[in-house]
This record gives C-alpha cells, structure tokens and sequence, in this order.
C-alpha cells in the first residue's frame, strides 16, 4: 500500500500511519493506515469511489465516543466526518450533517423553541454515530425524532431514508447492517418553551454530571441493558467497581462505565471487559452484551 491517496486527493486533510488514540475518547487505539477528515459530501463521494477502485476497506468513526479501536489499528481508509458539521432549521425540523455534534444540535433545537432533543443534551457523539447507533438517554432514542436520513452507499450512491425504513431498535439501525454512510439527518421536533426546554436540558446534564465519570476519558456506557436488568447494578452487585487491569478501571463513580486512569490501551479496556462478562456471567447467570463498538484489528504478537 502506498501513499498514492495523498497525492490524488490534495485538498482533503489526509494523514498516513496516524494514531487513533488521538481522536478517540479513551484516548486508545492503534494506526489508521490512512486517516481522512473531508470537508463535504463531494470529499467524502471521491474517497470513497477512490478506496473501492484501490480494494481499501473504508472506516468511518463518527466522533470515536462511544467506540474502542484495537491496539493493531485500522486497515485502509478511516474517515472523520467533524468538518462536515452544518446545522439548519426549517419550520419544526432540524436538519444536521453528520459530523455535527449532537449536543450542539440539540443547543440550536433550543435555541429555536423545539422540543423532543433533551434527552441528547449530554450525549457526547455526533449526528451519524447517533443514527448509526440509535443513541439514547434518559428515556429518549434517536428514533424518537429522526425522520429521515440521506446516506452515501457503499458504492457511492445518494439516497434518502424514511424513518419508517431505518429498522431502528436498542442501540441499532439500519445503517449498521448496509455499510452506509450517514450524510446528514433530519429531526422532526415539536414547539416548545425555550425556558422549558433548557431546565430539562440542565436536569439532566447534572444528573449525568452527578453518576457519570465524566472528568476520566471512556468510552460512555460499554453495555447495554439485559432485559430486566441494569448493566451498572449487575456490576456493582459482583463486586467490581475498581477492579483495574492495566490503566483501565471500572469505574468507582459508575459501574457501567470503563475509565483510562492511567495511559491505558484498547487491550486493557478488553481485558477489564471480558473479566466484567465472566464474573457477571458467573454470579448472576446473565450475559452482557456490548453497546460499546469495538472495531480494528488485535495488535501483533511480539
């Protein structure tokens, strides 16, 4: 593989070889071979009819919050859609890019006198990771408020997405299972009182404040919630809160969250994650599952 992507492409910010840990949220994750942050939607069409010419697998990471990369990095292309981060109003819609961040969609959707975003105020991702992920908080979903979402396919085709196609569930979305790339989404809120509307905001970002390790780098909930059960409790009732494995540790704050304490590595965060499963397994007969994603590839054996 050679830098040949560089060259063809001068005016996207492009970087070979770059340390993911740069970007992600636990401050982990090995080499992307090629890392690409483009600024629109024509970028992102040439890269990707690009990287399908070359055989380069493509990545796309959203904000890298909710996401661990491997230790051995990422092969082929990563993309970071943060350039492309427009936010519009029309009437009672909003209509973002995905690289937008979701907290600030949901500042403009306040700004502007439309409800139905507060539970997001807190939600550190952005737009596409958000549909992508069908995120949620405090009641709420993004399925909730989405109403469609234009994707760029796989083979570099346009197209829009109705909500009622999307084949959102818990923490799924149809974009999972396609390979597409979020482009931009459309929210349909409702009016509302902008006073209203920020109490509920701060309510609930204190509230996150007050239970959530939000001062250590993580990767935000790592599990999702087994039916009848609460990933955190489930945690805490084994006995794991502190429980450290190279610079990784759950968390004393919060027993759902895994926090980088001390230069940890994507490998710690695995290892802190598959104990967790095991004793939980153990002692309370229930299998955890991941919300968290995990992507990349194992580092090489020394």
């Amino acid at each position: 593989m050679t830098a040949d992507i560089i060259a063809a492409f001068p005016r996207v910010k492009l970087m070979q070889n770059e340390p993911l840990s740069n970007y992600t949220n636990t401050k982990t994750g090995g080499k992307a071979d090629f890392l690409a942050f483009p600024a629109d939607l024509t970028e992102v069409q040439e890269l990707v009819i690009y990287a399908n010419q070359q055989n380069l697998p493509i990545t796309v990471i959203g904000n890298a919050s909710n996401l661990i990369v491997k230790d051995g990095g990422i092969r082929g292309l990563v993309m970071i859609l943060t350039g492309m981060d427009h936010v519009e109003t029309k009437d009672n819609q909003i209509v973002a890019e995905a690289g937008a961040s979701l907290i600030e969609v949901t500042k403009v959707a306040q700004r502007h006198s439309l409800t139905g975003l507060e539970f997001a105020a807190g939600i550190p991702g952005s737009v596409g990771g958000a549909i992508f992920m069908n995120a949620g908080a405090y009641g709420g979903e993004i399925s909730m408020v989405a109403d469609s979402v234009t994707v760029l396919t796989p083979d570099a085709k346009l197209k829009t997405i109705q909500r009622d196609d999307l084949d959102f569930g818990y923490r799924h979305s149809r974009v999972q299972d396609e390979g597409d790339i979020v482009i931009t989404a459309t929210f349909k809120l409702r009016p509302g009182a902008p006073t209203k509307i920020q109490a509920k905001m701060d309510d609930l970002n204190a509230r996150r404040a007050s239970k959530q390790p939000l001062e250590l780098p993580s990767c935000g909930s790592v599990f999702k919630r087994p039916t009848g059960y609460f990933a955190g409790k489930l945690i805490h009732d084994a006995g794991l809160q502190g429980y450290q494995s190279g610079g990784a540790q759950v968390s004393t704050k919060h027993a759902g969250f895994i926090v980088n304490v001390d230069h940890a590595t994507a490998s710690d965060y695995l290892a802190v994650i598959k104990h967790v499963e095991d004793t939980v397994l153990t002692k309370a007969g229930v299998q955890l599952e991941t919300e968290v994603r995990i992507i990349g590839e194992d580092p090489a054996q020394k």
